[in-house]
């Protein structure tokens, strides 16, 4: 567990790093939006292409990923359901922020030391690369049928889901001097986002009274407690072993990703509710956690 929480710290330390910026550097405002940008138009395509091209689709089929997915799924309905009559981009935010899990930078570290695989994540990942993430972008930007199919092809992140999934199916082995390239550069995602969501919390409160106080407390809510109580009760239904029924329940319980951002960001919608719900489950994420432990060892 000592080693998962470091995963926690190191976030944490990314952060402040970049609220350290943007409270002392004296830099132009909207510069985290413009890092924003860069990150969503060029450095995540580069990762979201190598992930996904190198990832084996066949861990897509198996019972622990159907529970996790139902999770999702699930808890994405409910809270569009709670918040039917708020605008769209703020149900599909909360919605993101309420199922979306950092199945990377805390769900990695998670797999490794606590659950003793980090293979276990892996379909996670896979299936909010390859179906969510895709989903979620096309109705963000949804307008007529024709536009919203030009704009999905013309959305980089969509578009490197498809052409990395293309390769993984094939297994098309690419050079060196191809991938290398975009191996380094989408290594730089991660450190940007989170040092253009440190710079964003700069001069601001989290849960300010507002219209996005409601959205982002149900949608913490729902993400630290409601989607592992939800998984693990799928879990009971299909009667999967212990072990599974304890992996599944612990990924469910991971923060929310801060892909979700970066999609906010990106379509000037959502960005108070995405700012504080990842704030705030990120810090819930480790209680939890222990939690949860502490439970199945009864």
């Amino acid at each position: 567990m000592l080693h998962a929480l470091s995963g926690f710290a190191l976030i944490g330390a990314i952060v402040l790093a970049g609220w350290l910026v943007g409270r002392f550097a004296g830099l132009p405002a909207g510069t985290d939006d413009v890092l924003g940008r860069l990150v969503y138009l060029v450095l995540a395509p580069c990762l979201l292409f190598t992930v996904v091209a190198g990832a084996d689709l066949h861990v897509l089929f198996s019972e622990p990923l159907l529970v996790s997915a139902a999770a999702a799924l699930l808890v994405f309905l409910a809270y569009a359901l709670i918040f039917r009559r708020r605008d769209r981009g703020t149900k599909i935010i909360g919605a993101l922020c309420a199922g979306y899990v950092n199945a990377n930078y805390i769900g990695i570290p998670v797999a490794t030391y606590v659950l003793r695989d980090a293979a276990l994540v892996v379909p996670i990942v896979m299936v909010q690369l390859l179906i969510i993430t895709p989903i979620a972008l096309t109705l963000l930007a949804a307008g007529s049928f024709r536009s919203t199919v030009t704009s999905s092809l013309r959305n980089p992140l969509i578009v490197a889901v498809a052409l990395g999934a293309v390769v993984a199916a094939t297994d098309v082995r690419l050079p060196a001097v191809l991938t290398d390239p975009l191996t380094v550069i989408g290594q730089a995602t991660v450190p940007l986002v989170l040092i253009a969501f440190g710079m964003s919390l700069h001069g601001r409160r989290i849960l300010a009274p507002g219209p996005d106080r409601a959205t982002t407390i149900v949608a913490v809510t729902i993400k630290t407690a409601g989607m592992p109580a939800l998984a693990f009760l799928l879990a009971c239904l299909l009667r999967l072993p212990h072990q599974e029924m304890y992996a599944v329940t612990v990924l469910a319980a991971l923060p929310t990703a801060q892909n979700v951002f970066l999609y906010g960001q990106r379509f000037q919608t959502g960005l108070i509710l995405a700012r504080d719900a990842i704030f705030l489950s990120t810090i819930a994420c480790a209680p939890v956690l222990l939690l949860i432990a502490l439970l199945f060892t009864l």
